[in-house]
């Protein structure tokens, strides 16, 4: 029997492997035909390997298999290593000055004709073509090269955690569905008709628990799942790099995942990062970018400017102002040179934020131009120059609204500007800690208070008092850490006491049947000894995604799913049979899906 085990890699072979003995299993590449001699490129995931086939070398019978020999195929053959001919070495191989002469060949498996081209990472294919076909899109290399970065974040993860005494323990898939934010995906159980399981959107109070149990220092690579609308970085099933540690303040777990970070940079892209990440509180975030993941890598910051506008007689603002809105404006350095055409395009761009349009001045030689220059006084302009640092030839863009609208929408302007004047290292690294969250926010939809990150968030502990009077102005033990305009990472301290936990429970004006059949469990837990204890999980996904400078979440995943959350590959979401409904006690309609 042909034993097909290789000897080598592809890839791996060079000039000190002369005149040895090699057997490669892998893909056929490429075929040509030259001169009575076949060359064949063999591909694994290590790289590709010239193959050469000499009728005087090998029997009539394998010359003749080895014509018959097309792109994918997987083979295995043994031969001999030898030089390339002069002039015939290609310096982009690693192996491209050796080529195997083969003596044995074995067709291990033909393949039909692909659907896109699988030898050349360059050609443009329709994703949703990739996403049907993923184990072909893999192949084809670039994807394959992401998720072994991947796989050394993941295993410098385990090692760098477990190094510092974190034991990496498993929590249940299947759990309870708790009001933690985005809509839970239901399972629904066999054994107790009506009631369900819930995919967990986090361990969270998993974790609490082992802090509770006494296993003081957790982690765990978790797949998640969260029931929600999806964008570029967002998938319904995720990977969080998730902790808990007890008799910690957040210092001391900031600088522990600064080391953290910093060691996954340098094992995957060989890239040094300081440790000492800059702070900055939630406020400031909001107040100088709109957003409370601000990109740092670049300036125009947003600069409020009410005081000016409110002494101003342009009427868009005045009316603004009175209705409780505010402006702001972002200075565009050398912006003048942005025509008019370009601002209405901007104007329609924030149009889609709630913004009704954009206001402008350009600084020419002969001083602020645009049409409502004659609005403001000499004076107010000298105090718009000196607030914004206006130089000659910069632009000012100016959004007045209700606040969340204009810091919304001037923040997506922000970065859409520094994207289109290419102001933006595609190698910077900007790292920033938020901090000083609010604990609380209003739902106005449901005329409530609700958790701005989860209900075990504790707040700062000398804010506590004002739970009671003011509890919008309560801050949160909360941090985030931003890379380059994304989240990838959230956590807090905990809340440790029981009481508290109630009291926090009873501001969000959930009843005692509602603690106590969503969380009585885990309110019992607290009375028995719980340690002060803090957290915080990691995307891993979003990590990867800047590691391999892409801003695609779905190339960074193996089998991801589509922005509608559908599985192209397996064509599911999909029916279920009768009997199975039957079995779970579940009528359903169906919606029809159209696969491509």
């Amino acid at each position: 029997m042909f034993d097909y085990r290789r000897t080598h890699t592809c890839g791996e072979l060079n000039c000190s492997h002369l005149k040895q003995n090699a057997t490669l299993s892998g893909w056929v590449h490429r075929r040509r035909d030259h001169g009575g001699l076949i060359f064949i490129d063999l591909r694994d995931r290590f790289g590709l390997t010239q193959l050469i086939f000499d009728p005087a070398a090998v029997s009539k019978e394998m010359f003749e298999q080895a014509s018959r020999l097309r792109s994918e195929w997987v083979i295995s053959i043994k031969g001999i290593v030898i030089p390339r001919a002069e002039g015939m070495t290609n310096p982009k191989l690693h192996t491209g000055e050796i080529e195997i002469q083969v003596k044995e060949l074995k067709i291990l498996s033909p393949a039909k004709t692909p659907p896109f081209s699988i030898c050349d990472e360059e050609t443009d294919v329709n994703e949703e073509l990739r996403l049907k076909y993923r184990y072909l899109d893999i192949r084809r290399g670039d994807i394959a090269k992401k998720l072994e970065i991947r796989h050394k974040a993941m295993l410098t993860t385990r090692n760098y955690m477990s190094k510092h005494g974190f034991l990496e323990i498993s929590t249940p898939i299947l759990a309870k569905s708790t009001p933690e934010g985005a809509r839970d995906f239901l399972v629904p159980s066999r054994t107790y008709p009506g009631n369900f399981y819930a995919l967990p959107q986090s361990p969270q109070l998993f974790k609490q628990l082992f802090m509770v149990a006494g296993m003081d220092r957790y982690f765990q690579i978790a797949i998640c799942f969260r029931d929600e609308d999806l964008r570029a970085d967002r998938q319904p099933e995720f990977t969080q790099i998730d902790l808990e540690m007890s008799f910690g303040i957040p210092g001391d777990l900031m600088h522990l995942l600064e080391g953290l970070v910093a060691t996954i940079f340098k094992e995957c892209i060989g890239v040094e990062i300081p440790h000492n990440f800059p702070h900055m509180k939630y406020r400031d975030c909001m107040e100088n970018y709109g957003t409370d993941r601000p990109d740092l890598r670049f300036g125009m910051p947003l600069v409020r400017i009410d005081d000016i506008a409110g002494r101003s007689t342009f009427g868009v603002f005045l009316e603004q102002l009175a209705a409780g809105g505010i402006v702001k404006a972002i200075c565009v350095k050398g912006g003048a040179d942005i025509s008019r055409k370009e601002i209405e395009n901007y104007t329609q761009f924030v149009n889609k934020f709630g913004l009704s349009g954009l206001a402008w001045m350009k600084n020419t030689p002969e001083g602020l131009s645009s049409n409502i220059v004659k609005f403001f006084s000499h004076d107010l302009l000298d105090e718009l120059i000196a607030r914004l640092k206006i130089e000659q030839n910069d632009l000012i863009l100016i959004a007045a609204a209700p606040e969340d609208r204009v810091n919304q929408a001037m923040d997506h302007l922000r970065r859409k500007l520094a994207r289109d004047r290419n102001l933006i290292d595609p190698d910077a690294l900007n790292f920033l800690w938020v901090t000083d969250f609010p604990l609380l926010r209003w739902n106005a939809e449901e005329g409530r208070l609700e958790s701005e990150h989860h209900p075990f968030t504790s707040p700062h502990f000398e804010d506590i008092s004002l739970l009671d009077s003011e509890p919008l102005k309560v801050r949160a033990l909360a941090y985030d850490l931003v890379l380059n305009g994304y989240e990838i990472g959230g956590g807090s301290q905990r809340i440790h006491s029981s009481e508290l936990q109630e009291k926090i429970f009873r501001t969000l004006k959930l009843t005692s049947e509602e603690i106590k059949d969503k969380f009585g469990f885990f309110v019992e837990a607290l009375q028995y000894g719980a340690p002060p204890h803090l957290g915080l999980a990691f995307g891993l996904d979003r990590i990867v995604m800047v590691l391999c400078k892409t801003e695609n979440i779905r190339d960074v995943i193996a089998f991801p799913k589509t922005q509608k959350a559908s599985d192209l590959m397996m064509q599911c979401p999909s029916k279920v049979s009768a009997k199975q409904l039957e079995e779970l006690k579940i009528k359903a309609e169906p919606v029809e899906i159209t696969w491509i």
